[in-house]
């Protein structure tokens, strides 16, 4: 499944080219694909390692962010995170830094797999306490740790208004359109974010939640880590339902226009993604139209 317009392919046949070259002690090892995101295209690699390869030039400027940063992050959080094992260089085979890390056994946060949600909400806020403590380690907004989801709304009004004209011409599509404008542009009456800028994983939504025996157990993906102000950070939560949404709120003693700046990014990350995915990654649009509709049935709320 191609997503990008600039994506570079890549199967199993090069995934073990690469490995020869580069870790020939591995390159026996069966090869399965493991899933796919907007961003990389993933394969285990026997029962202890993951592969996971960048799908264009851009998205390759997170894999030397997670490669450095990861391990210095892992020892402050209160869960598994990844763990590169082998910073993967570019070659004939495969011209993109790529990684290797050890396995994370879990499912995906869902009804299937998670059994008390206000436990799951309250143990998603302290792993984010715990994130957003962390010393920022010399580390500053710039460069690849300057991702937009750290700055403010305004930053994102033009372009996020033209997903907003995108999505009013897709045919079939069934969503209140304009109510969601509406509560993005309310959002940007608010003050701008203020105060002491933190680590922020950047995409904490249910597929980069990793659960086991029904409790939280890994956050994974973290291509886009940056440095920022929270507001973003707390959007996602409109993908989990109310009893996690409002345990979360809880412990993490959110005030209403944080609450609200966070419910803006939500919309416009998701309006984003119906948009630039209509025609290529339903699944993923599924994903963005549940966010959309959650916030539209509680647009009353706070």
């Amino acid at each position: 499944m191609t997503l990008h317009e600039n994506e570079i392919r890549v199967d199993e046949v090069a995934v073990r080219s690469l490995l020869q070259e580069q870790r020939p002690e591995w390159a026996a090892l069966p090869i399965s694909q493991a899933g796919a995101g907007t961003d990389n295209r993933m394969y285990r690699l026997g029962d202890q390692l993951l592969v996971r390869l960048p799908r264009t030039l851009g998205n390759a400027k997170a894999v030397r962010k997670e490669q450095t940063w990861l391990p210095r992050l892992a020892p402050h959080l209160p869960c598994r995170i990844p763990e590169p094992v082998h910073r993967g260089t570019p070659s004939s085979v495969f011209p993109l830094a790529w990684s290797v890390y050890r396995w994370i056994d879990g499912d995906e946060a869902g009804p299937a797999s998670v059994s008390d949600w206000p436990a799951f909400g309250t143990d998603l806020a302290v792993i984010v306490q715990s994130l957003h403590a962390i010393p920022l380690m010399g580390a500053a907004r710039q460069a690849e740790l300057s991702w937009y989801r750290g700055g403010g709304l305004h930053a994102c009004d033009q372009w996020v208004s033209a997903c907003f004209d995108d999505c009013g011409t897709i045919e079939g599509l069934d969503l209140d359109i304009e109510q969601l404008r509406h509560l993005w542009q309310s959002a940007l009456a608010l003050p701008e974010p203020s105060g002491r800028q933190v680590w922020l994983h950047g995409d904490l939504k249910p597929s980069n939640l990793l659960v086991q025996q029904g409790k939280l157990h890994a956050v994974i993906d973290f291509g886009c880590l940056s440095v920022g102000f929270p507001d973003a950070e707390h959007s996602p939560l409109w993908d989990l339902p109310p009893g996690a949404r409002q345990a979360y709120w809880d412990a993490m003693s959110l005030d209403d226009v944080t609450w609200l700046r966070a419910r803006a990014w939500a919309i416009a990350v998701a309006v984003s993604g119906v948009s630039y995915y209509w025609h290529t990654y339903p699944r993923f649009v599924d994903e963005c139209l549940s966010r959309l509709r959650a916030i539209l049935g509680t647009a009353g709320e706070r």
